[in-house]
């Protein structure tokens, strides 16, 4: 056999190993981490922050391994962390302890800092504000459930507004809980289209109450943090949906972006619920030299399957309806933090990045 004849054959013998290498290249390097939930995790971060809201205690909890995966440094409930509408107390401690013995939420929250805030699920009355009879009793069960300490200051003021630092590689991340049900005021009923609500008259009622409004206002003039995360239970940008919303109130709208723009606080970023869905929403404000971001993650147990849309003005990226978690992930060298919504598996549905100054 000729040398040629022989190099025929080891090229006919190497070629279908080459197809496969130049296959298997090919899928790689096409392959979008977006849509794939095994796909290693590249962002580099100094501190992550997950959070989520409507969690039903009588439903399967499919979320906690996948949130884990992300390693956070703390857990935020959003609000609604159980479904008890209720004015019997002994009832709302019994389903708060059913959630508290769900056996993956156990395990998480042995291993990862929570806080929260609620809504009104778990608050006790459905679009309920500070008409709610129970709400001092249902105060000290929502505490127990977080295993706040009976000697903290929450256990005494009215309310479970809460604020804390965290300092990592010398910087600041404030997390600041907001109570939007224990002062919040009536809302006005929408009786002429199929909203539930319409905005209230400007300057008519109060979302988070003097005493609240004042708290707040001290916690951002005072801080020193590089990033603030402001928790509330609904959502603040999104307002043309007409169900619970800062938008009901747009005189205590215009208060919270003047109170973030004169207090001089650094990179505001609001995190919300309550909707079944999940999305983000952004608004460029006058004289504030970072865009106002509103994260909303919602729900863990359940969530709107069959949305078929709805308007929102400072919307960026899509709705997800599925079932899903948020995830902030703090990048301290590039001031960039990456906005993640996921689902079982740690899927990504929807991601964005925002570099801050």
């Amino acid at each position: 056999m000729t040398p040629f004849n022989i190099g025929i054959r080891k090229m006919n013998y190497f070629k279908p190993l080459l197809i496969l290498f130049f296959l298997i290249s090919s899928c790689k390097s096409n392959e979008n981490p977006k849509n794939n939930p095994h796909a290693l995790k590249e962002i580099k971060t100094d501190f992550v922050i997950a959070f989520g809201s409507c969690n039903n205690q009588t439903l399967a909890n499919p979320l906690w391994t996948a949130i884990e995966k992300n390693k956070p440094n703390v857990w935020i409930w959003g609000g609604d962390v159980i479904y008890t509408d209720t004015y019997d107390m002994a009832y709302m401690a019994e389903n708060y302890q059913k959630q508290k013995n769900n056996a993956d939420y156990a395990a998480f929250a042995k291993k990862v800092e929570v806080l929260g805030t609620w809504d009104d699920h778990d608050y006790g009355l459905n679009d309920g504000g500070v008409e709610y009879s129970k709400k001092e009793e249902a105060q000290q069960l929502f505490l127990d459930f977080l295993d706040v300490s009976k000697n903290d200051a929450r256990r005494k003021q009215e309310g479970v507004y809460f604020a804390k630092d965290y300092s990592v590689n010398n910087k600041i991340i404030k997390i600041i809980l907001l109570d939007t049900r224990y002062f919040r005021t009536a809302l006005t009923a929408d009786n002429e289209t199929k909203k539930r609500f319409k905005p209230n008259v400007y300057s008519e009622g109060t979302m988070l109450g003097e005493m609240q409004w004042e708290w707040l206002k001290t916690e951002l003039k005072n801080s020193k943090a590089s990033y603030n995360i402001l928790v509330s239970s609904i959502q603040f940008l999104a307002g043309e949906h007409g169900f619970e919303t800062w938008a009901n109130m747009p005189h205590e709208v215009d208060k919270l972006e003047n109170l973030i723009k004169s207090s001089g606080a650094k990179n505001a970023i609001i995190l919300s619920g309550d909707r079944h869905i999940s999305e983000i929403s952004k608004k460029e404000i006058d004289s504030l030299t970072y865009p106002l971001i509103d994260f909303t993650s919602s729900g863990l147990t359940h969530s709107y399957s069959d949305f078929k849309g709805e308007p929102n003005k400072y919307r960026i990226g899509n709705v997800v309806s599925k079932k899903s978690f948020g995830i902030l992930n703090f990048n301290f060298k590039t001031n960039a933090v990456t906005m993640e919504i996921k689902g079982e598996n740690n899927v990504i549905y929807e991601t964005y990045t925002q570099n801050y100054q």
